[in-house]
């Protein structure tokens, strides 16, 4: 725990949200906007906790609760093509198509499961980081005097909870899939996504029946609670370990197919783009290594003994082990791990006693290594859409 008082910033945007307690959904969800009037996320997103994109919001790190190791649903990121779409459970069904299963069936004669079908299915939970594709992009900018595209996300573009709902491979067992199956195409329940005058359609991305038959989960809840709209409701997918855009939110269909199916979210955005990168390069799957101070950026600190926290994650596998550097990366010494996840996709959670700060402006620094033996850079790739910045940060702060 920290023993100094975190900087608040900004005004209260709403008195319904209450610390980092857990809230039950319905205090969450804003009243039903007046007519033509859209906002593009429901749940409040206060200016102590968020910074608002307006289709997006980012978590401040500076509001986190270093004591609580699940992200609450209040406090998570949200990012959206458009606005949140307010479905209706009782009505809600998935459709299944595809020449992938095992009796081919095209999108008119899909196979369709209400919520109350997938919910006979045996129930499971797992714990993974959640993160967003373009999480430190504005760092590529600041930090390494790069010009990007997309949201200027800082680090906060991530949370860990613990997901409750049905394995994909129980739903496919129960449809039947052709073993010449190899890809699945998820497509949400979102409005089209329209950017510079074209309409792309609803967000849609395929993925390998491979990750669909391991540990993709079809999920209707988080931290014991049924997911908000701005987090997927009634059901979204969840690859863990991947890319957030993986995660189709308000799953509406899946597509099994034979051949390897493609979407703009996976030929067109999501994948490495710029003069270094071949004009094939694949799409992002899994998630790199970062790290994050559970600080604001130049944030006053006392002149006194101090315990720092921070966080650290891998979309392949556990953190080993976290360096931190207290001097701007003259000198280093290691982290001590405080709490990891027990499933592999948790992040770890670490502290350093820095025990004589002195007066003055410092730059913190830390890296951190997976049980894959993966490190993060001093520098991240540069890509013109501003994905994987998995770079140490250098995270300013002043002693007073």
């Amino acid at each position: 725990m920290t023993s100094y008082t975190p900087t608040r910033r900004g005004l209260l945007a709403s008195a319904a949200v209450v610390g980092g307690a857990a809230l039950t959904p319905a205090s969450l969800w804003r009243a039903a906007p007046a007519a033509g009037a859209f906002p593009a996320i429901l749940k409040p997103t206060p200016a102590t906790q968020f910074r608002d994109f307006g289709t997006n919001a980012e978590m401040l790190w500076s509001s986190v609760d270093p004591t609580a190791y699940l992200t609450p649903q209040s406090r998570l990121f949200v990012r959206n093509h458009s606005r949140t779409p307010q479905l209706d459970r009782s009505t809600y069904a998935l459709k299944v198509y595809g020449d992938g299963l095992a009796t081919s069936r095209t999108e008119g004669e899909a196979l369709t499961l209400s919520f109350a079908d997938l919910q006979r299915l045996p129930h499971h939970e797992l714990t993974a980081v959640l993160e967003c594709t373009g999480n430190g992009r504005s760092y590529f900018t600041t930090q390494q005097g790069q010009t990007v595209s997309g949201t200027a996300w800082t680090s906060g573009a991530v949370g860990t909870v613990r997901w409750s709902g049905v394995r994909l491979r129980d739903v496919l067992a129960s449809v039947g899939i052709s073993p010449d199956a190899v890809s699945i195409q998820a497509t949400g329940l979102d409005d089209d996504f329209v950017s510079g005058g074209t309409n792309y359609g609803r967000v849609r991305r395929p993925f390998s029946v491979e990750k669909a038959l391991d540990d993709a989960l079809l999920a209707w809840g988080m931290n014991g609670e049924d997911l908000l709209p701005d987090h997927g409701y009634p059901l979204r997918l969840v690859l863990p370990g991947w890319v957030g855009i993986a995660s189709i939110k308000w799953l509406g269909s899946l597509e099994v197919s034979t051949t390897q199916l493609t979407s703009p979210w996976n030929t067109t955005f999501y994948r490495m783009t710029g003069p270094q990168w071949p004009a094939d390069s694949p799409p992002l799957t899994v998630n790199p290594v970062r790290s994050a101070w559970e600080l604001a950026r130049d944030q006053v600190l006392p002149a006194r003994p101090v315990t720092l926290t921070g966080r650290s994650w891998s979309g392949a596998g556990t953190i080993a082990k976290v360096s931190v550097s207290l001097d701007g990366g003259a000198s280093w010494r290691p982290a001590v791990l405080d709490r990891r996840g027990r499933e592999g996709q948790g992040w770890t959670q670490w502290s350093v006693r820095w025990g004589n700060p002195r007066r003055g402006r410092h730059e913190l620094l830390a890296r951190a290594t997976d049980d894959q033996g993966r490190t993060q850079p001093f520098e991240a790739a540069f890509n013109t859409q501003g994905y994987f910045f998995d770079a140490v940060v250098r995270h300013p702060v002043q002693v007073a």
